[in-house]
């Protein structure tokens, strides 16, 4: 729970504010992109909400928070109930960014032959008895070794099966699935992953219905890391990938679900669009309410 006494002097007077607890996650940012801004090295409210549909955001935003730095005079129980929020069709952001994974997105796939879970969120109670309600979880796709969170008590709670890259495998030792190699590996119908070494060794991203692709940190390219390079490889890999798919060549969608997405990750999307031919590509998904 976020503490006044560490109130950043960032925020503008009012109802909502960001702690020094802020891991600059871009969370908040991607929620209520009309409240919260970055600093720095920060979140921080640099307009506090206007009208009902600006508060609501700001609240799903205070209970996605990965670490709880988000704070306000009322309370985020309605907005809680919000979640998982639709991005389109049966593709849903889950919330509840979990704080062990830096603060990355995690989504759920709804699928009549059983649902996906794409990284992991939080493990909480409300999310379960959603996901409960949803149909379960019968696949976990874990796209690195960063962003598995709770994945753990996801599969033992719904008897998920976990797909994992080997080279990853030590954050998830007792996964279920484990892929080999970097060659495009088809999971299921509608379901294809793509490995892109370079942000961490057995990266991989996964195209569902030639529509969505999930891309866990191989779109965010950070100036202020060390690992830029390496992100920039992640992309190339998936480029270079994308001639060795069942001999056809695979586009990016026209809608990317990256795990933690900065300007700089949108650059870099548009020039994969622009290398495999993609119309359009987009950093951030556009959420709506269930």
């Amino acid at each position: 729970m976020a503490d006044r006494s560490k109130r950043l002097p960032e925020n503008v007077e009012g109802e909502f504010f960001v702690d020094s607890t802020c891991i600059d996650c871009d969370t908040c940012r991607q929620l209520a992109p009309a409240t919260f801004r970055e600093t720095g090295s920060y979140s921080a409210v640099f307009a506090q909400p206007r009208n009902p549909g600006e508060r609501r955001a700001a609240l799903r935003a205070l209970a996605a928070c990965p670490t709880g730095s988000i704070g306000a005079r009322g309370s985020a129980r309605e907005a809680v109930l919000d979640f998982p929020l639709t991005v389109e069709d049966e593709v849903y952001y889950c919330g509840f960014n979990s704080a062990k994974s830096y603060g990355g997105n995690s989504y759920f796939v709804r699928r009549p032959e059983g649902n996906w879970l794409i990284d992991s969120p939080r493990f909480t109670a409300h999310l379960v008895r959603r996901f409960r309600e949803m149909g379960g979880i019968r696949c976990i796709f874990l796209t690195h070794r960063d962003d598995v969170a709770d994945a753990r008590c996801c599969a033992a709670e719904f008897g998920g099966i976990r797909f994992i890259h080997r080279k990853e495998l030590a954050a998830q030792p007792d996964a279920e699935q484990v892929m080999e190699g970097f060659d495009p590996i088809r999971l299921a119908p509608d379901f294809l992953t793509i490995p892109t070494p370079g942000h961490t060794p057995g990266h991989c991203v996964l195209l569902y219905r030639g529509a969505f692709l999930f891309t866990g940190e191989s779109s965010l390219v950070e100036p202020r890391t060390a690992g830029a390079l390496g992100i920039a490889r992640s992309v190339l890999a998936f480029v270079a990938a994308a001639d060795r798919v069942d001999g056809e060549t695979v586009r990016v969608p026209v809608r990317l679900g990256p795990a933690r997405p900065r300007t700089a990750g949108q650059v870099a999307a548009g020039r994969i669009a622009r290398a495999t031919g993609s119309a359009r590509a987009t950093h951030a998904p556009s959420l709506k309410t269930k």
